[in-house]
């Protein structure tokens, strides 16, 4: 059932997930009844975004806050005096988008993975550049009954190694980024490969092409037909929608039920885009 609100207006942006917030000013100091409404739409949506947003990094970050407590990257350099921020820029000269491999969710590598990511654009490219979103709670839904069956209970082993590990070759065209490899990235942590989401109770997939290296008790060679299938399947079209950036615009999404990529069409182009994420809880 769709929410009804009466503080901010909720736009849907697709049939499959995305939301547009409007008559709110993030730069204010918002009541916990607005809170609570844009926390609702977010629960609802999967990912909301928020135009012409004028915000500081401190104002960024304490908006964060008000949903949770801020993670830090250890893999990622963040910005000069703000550990909670990473700021994602793309040059003219790189190749390679930030994130843009591969779909994926973000930190799956963490015992508790983190609850959602806001992200803010500075700058962006006269064109191109948007952000793909799967909604993995359709994922799921769409499976048949005996392929829920078999994945219901199975854990995925999922590791930074294959991004952030020592050696890794992946996102090495974009030489802005300043990544810190790391021996720590080779940890694994395991976690189920269909969640449940701790505050709407939906079942939905969670694994990706970027961290998922195999399936518990099995091999990477035995397991990787079914993880590529699995994540074919979680973003085929119709569970998908395109986020359009413009500057200053925020955009706010679920890591415990949504995939994202950053579409890499607009070499030449520079980006900045900060990003901070919020705690989550180890997933069940």
């Amino acid at each position: 059932m769709t929410a009804t609100y009466q503080r901010i207006e909720v736009r849907p942006m697709s049939g499959a997930l995305g939301a547009e917030i409007c008559g709110v000013d993030l730069a204010r100091d918002l009541d916990g009844e607005t809170i609570a409404e844009i926390r609702r739409a977010f629960l609802e949506h999967l990912v909301i975004c928020l135009r012409d947003q004028v915000l500081s990094v401190e104002q960024h970050k304490a908006f964060g806050r008000r949903f949770g407590a801020l993670d830090v990257h250890p893999y990622v350099k963040p910005l000069d005096g703000h550990p909670e921020i990473i700021r994602i820029i793309k040059e003219p000269t790189d190749k390679q988008a930030f994130g843009g491999t591969n779909w994926h969710s973000d930190v799956p590598f963490f015992e508790a993975p983190s609850m959602g990511t806001i992200l803010y654009a500075r700058e962006v490219p006269p064109r191109d550049g948007d952000t793909a979103f799967a909604n993995l709670y359709l994922g799921y839904e769409a499976l048949s009954d005996g392929m829920k069956t078999m994945v219901n209970g199975m854990k995925a082993i999922n590791t930074a190694s294959m991004v952030y590990g020592v050696g890794s070759k992946m996102e090495s065209e974009n030489r802005t980024m300043g990544y810190l490899r790391r021996q720590e990235a080779e940890a694994e942590v395991a976690h189920p490969v269909v969640r449940t989401h701790p505050e709407t109770r939906r079942k939905s997939l969670y694994l990706d092409r970027s961290f998922t290296s195999r399936f518990q008790d099995m091999t990477r060679e035995e397991s990787l037909p079914l993880i590529d299938f699995l994540c074919r399947h979680a973003t085929r079209l119709e569970f998908t929608f395109r986020l359009n950036w413009e500057k200053n615009t925020v955009a706010f999404f679920d890591n415990r039920c949504t995939q994202h990529l950053a579409i890499n069409d607009y070499n030449g182009f520079r980006r900045v885009v900060d990003r901070v994420t919020m705690a989550g809880d180890r997933p069940a």
